[in-house]
């Protein structure tokens, strides 16, 4: 699923080539979305321009003149992607939006978890996404009010960050990730982390999704950037999806355990459990 870098990837491709262009025509599939589609936003959203685009968490926000905007989430294989209009349609386009100067916002989606919603003018886009209740940006989120969420449970810290009431745009890659580089193991109970713990997790999941975001994200299977491009991330992953691979500080084998339903990857050494020290070989179920 797309994350945070990846979404923020998509918006900077789709800011400089779609800002000022006109909605000409809205054409739309019919097949149901996660979020379906209501066929009066189309007549609604023809004849506005493209006033900017932005990004809260992982949703896409693209902002209309005169005042409405459009969500959309990619889901797990989504892409938007800016065409020539004369280009054919690929399979599973389920939104396509014709601009003026001869070009197309393209919503595509092959197993239709992500999806689209107009807002017009009743409700601003803050608000609506007020609604689901996502947690700050890693960047606004204050060490204070991060070090309260963590030593307030006993939740693997793995749950912790995926926990998008908590901390928005995290999903499974750059949870592992970050907690490889600060060296915590991922069942690790929040409570159990000190300040200095804490804090350098946080610094490391900033760092861990700046570094994405220079790599254009991650592209493991359908992700692509709003340019089409895609991601290099991959090339630099530490340990998500290297089950049996080395450790890329260490050597040692990369283990796999599932927490809450999902994988987690970890270097048994670098990330040692509770109450055992850096280098021990302890291994780790």
């Amino acid at each position: 699923m797309p994350e945070l870098p990846e979404v923020e990837t998509v918006v900077r491709d789709l800011r400089p080539a779609l800002a000022g262009r006109l909605v000409t025509d809205v054409e739309h599939g019919d097949k149901r979305l996660r979020h379906p589609w209501d066929p009066s936003w189309g007549e609604q959203i023809i004849g506005r321009k493209i006033a900017t685009i932005e990004r809260r968490a992982k949703w896409i926000v693209i902002c209309f003149s005169p005042a409405a905007a459009l969500l959309v989430h990619l889901g797990m294989t989504g892409q938007l992607t800016v065409q020539p209009t004369e280009c054919s349609l690929a399979d599973h386009v389920h939104l396509r939006l014709q601009l003026d100067g001869g070009v197309d916002l393209r919503f595509r989606d092959i197993r239709r978890f992500g999806g689209a919603e107009f807002l017009g003018e009743r409700i601003s886009w803050e608000e609506r996404l007020l609604e689901s209740c996502l947690g700050p940006e890693p960047w606004d989120l204050s060490e204070g009010i991060w070090l309260q969420k963590i030593q307030n449970t006993t939740r693997p810290v793995k749950s912790i960050l995926l926990d998008q009431k908590t901390i928005s745009g995290i999903g499974n890659i750059y949870a592992d990730e970050a907690l490889h580089k600060a060296g915590i193991h991922p069942q690790t109970p929040g409570k159990s982390l000190d300040k200095t713990a804490g804090v350098g997790l946080l610094l490391s999941a900033r760092t861990v999704l700046e570094e994405a975001i220079e790599g254009r994200g991650t592209t493991l299977r359908d992700y692509v950037g709003g340019s089409g491009l895609k991601g290099s991330h991959q090339f630099r992953l530490a340990v998500y999806g290297r089950e049996g691979e080395p450790c890329t500080s260490c050597r040692e084998k990369v283990r796999r355990i599932v927490i809450s339903g999902r994988s987690s990857h970890f270097c048994p050494i670098c990330q040692p459990i509770a109450g055992r020290k850096r280098g021990g070989k302890r291994v780790i179920p």
